[in-house]
């Protein structure tokens, strides 16, 4: 196949171009390093790009803006891919608020010049496009819930599996970020359903691994590692710390991308996370990584939650998996964690010795 990958230098994207690079595809990547501009030297990607290029084989990278739409178009007019896997965006929830214009351009306007694109030049093929929880704003605070000594939880037992699908989208707050995403999720979901086009929806929950580049305002586990083992002070923001979040491996999620592609259904949406067995609570996982790193976290404690966050958020992952029954989750918390501070590790053996 001809594989597009946005956002190719990030978490996903870089997933996704090394598994299908891996089968022998040949695989595109967009990405113009604007987590740079959203986050600083931090938020840079680029080192992350020189390694695709170190360990791929058919990896060919361009610095191309989406919000650009006549290179989108020439992008698409010179070739014809068989599989879109948009991941690029703006991630953050707390930053949008002070970007809302570029914000929404990088991720609905973005989103619909992709689809266009693949409209206009190759409508037969698979596209995947990455949301996010957020679209549902704060409708999943409104499930009854219990505290817990290190958590909160789901009060009724048949809210136990998590937050499905036919959660709202409207009528509540989101943040700037929810919103945009939002709007970008359902004209996904119109190119594939008003179009009849292979479009399918994931709307992650915290998607994580080594390959991230954390900072405070995006990837809360990536994050807490890098200052639980840089020595770096760490804010929990309301809750008690009790918040809970379900936490999936970005290779989890490549495969469910691979799986969607090989029998697409136009215009569905999916939620995509860790699950119960993969979630954790601020307090549980920075108790986890002091025991894995064998250092105390220097963290503090800020009494303001921040706007629109979820309380307890856990994907109910039972629609995904009576649709793909060959996925499944297959990295644990446990082993998530295990490798992004042996990763980590490494990144700082390398700084040190150079």
């Amino acid at each position: 196949m001809k594989v597009l990958v946005t956002g190719s230098s990030g978490l996903i994207g870089s997933e996704a171009v090394e598994h299908f690079d891996g089968q022998g595809h040949e695989v595109f990547g967009v990405d113009n390093n604007m987590r740079r501009v959203f986050f600083g030297s931090a938020g840079d990607t680029l080192w992350n790009l020189e390694r695709l290029k170190s360990v791929c084989k058919r990896f060919t990278h361009a610095a191309i803006d989406i919000r650009d739409r006549a290179a989108i178009e020439e992008l698409f007019s010179a070739r014809r891919f068989e599989l879109i896997v948009h991941c690029a965006a703006q991630p953050s929830h707390d930053k949008a608020r002070e970007i809302p214009l570029l914000d929404f351009e990088v991720n609905a306007l973005g989103t619909v010049n992709l689809l266009e694109a693949t409209r206009q030049h190759c409508r037969e093929a698979v596209f995947v496009f990455l949301s996010t929880n957020k679209v549902y704003g704060e409708a999943p605070n409104e499930i009854p819930l219990k505290e817990l000594e290190t958590r909160y939880d789901y009060a009724r037992a048949e809210d136990s599996d998590g937050v499905d699908e036919t959660c709202r989208i409207d009528r509540t707050l989101h943040s700037l970020f929810g919103a945009s995403k939002a709007a970008a999720d359902l004209v996904a979901q119109e190119y594939g359903r008003y179009f009849n086009m292979k479009v399918g929806v994931f709307r992650g929950g915290c998607l994580t691994g080594p390959s991230h580049s954390g900072v405070e305002l995006h990837g809360f586990l990536s994050y807490l590692v890098k200052a639980a083992l840089s020595g770096a002070r760490y804010s929990i923001y309301g809750y008690k710390g009790k918040q809970v979040r379900d936490n999936i491996h970005s290779h989890d999620v490549v495969r469910a991308i691979e799986e969607f592609a090989a029998n697409p259904r136009p215009g569905e949406v999916y939620n995509l996370g860790g699950g119960r067995a993969n979630s954790t609570s601020v307090l549980e996982a920075v108790s986890r990584i002091e025991q894995l790193s064998g250092r105390k976290l220097d963290w503090h404690y800020v009494d303001q939650a921040r706007k629109g966050d979820h309380i307890c958020y856990i994907s109910n992952l039972a629609k995904f998996k009576c649709h793909y029954p060959n996925w499944n989750i297959t990295r644990s918390l446990d082993t998530i964690l295990e490798e992004m501070v042996a990763y980590q590790r490494a990144q700082q053996f390398h700084s040190a010795a150079k």
